[in-house]
């Protein structure tokens, strides 16, 4: 799959745009900015701390945990005829850490109005195949960082609602979150 997509889909101008969206989940810097948006709206503040949850769940579990014990090396590691489009990361492979902040920052947003989910879903799905157009991951990888995201947004919103049944059970705390 990666030779078919290097061989047949390589164009200028669609390697520069594939480029340019694998760049926005550097580090999850689409995803954290759409979370403090989130966060400074009172109408979107739960699914902004939804996604910022998800988020530091997907660093933790993906990048700090799973990379390091699994230690996939990249396909350009491997595979000698393969030739990444942008500067090789140093970290491993699996799973991927695009595909997994990406994933877990827009099914985060799941109940929100339209306007942000399907956007952030387009968004995750294109940084995700992004990965594998400049030659930096493995389609299982890729796929291991989608389930890892869904699997960190579904965490993330157990823990949401908890947090929130404890808010209300509180009073004083409560009033203290009303205020955020």
């Amino acid at each position: 799959m990666l030779r078919a997509i290097q061989q047949f889909t390589g164009t200028p101008w669609l390697d520069t745009f594939m480029i340019a969206i694998s760049w926005l989940g550097n580090n999850g810097l689409v995803w954290c900015v759409m979370a403090v948006v989130l966060l400074l709206r009172p109408k979107t503040r739960y699914h902004g701390l939804l996604c910022a949850m998800a988020l530091l769940l997907s660093l933790l579990l993906c990048n700090v945990l799973l990379k390091n014990l699994l230690a996939r090396p990249r396909p350009y590691e491997v595979l000698t005829w393969l030739q990444p489009l942008i500067l090789p990361p140093q970290d491993f492979s699996f799973p991927s850490g695009h595909a997994s902040s990406s994933f877990a920052a827009a099914a985060s947003l799941i109940g929100l109005e339209k306007k942000w989910t399907v956007p952030a879903f387009m968004l995750a799905s294109l940084i995700s195949l992004s990965r594998l157009y400049v030659g930096v991951h493995y389609p299982s990888d890729v796929l291991g960082g989608l389930l890892l995201g869904l699997s960190c947004a579904y965490l993330a919103r157990l823990l949401g609602r908890r947090f929130f049944r404890l808010l209300q059970r509180k009073p004083a705390l409560a009033k203290r979150h009303q205020k955020l």
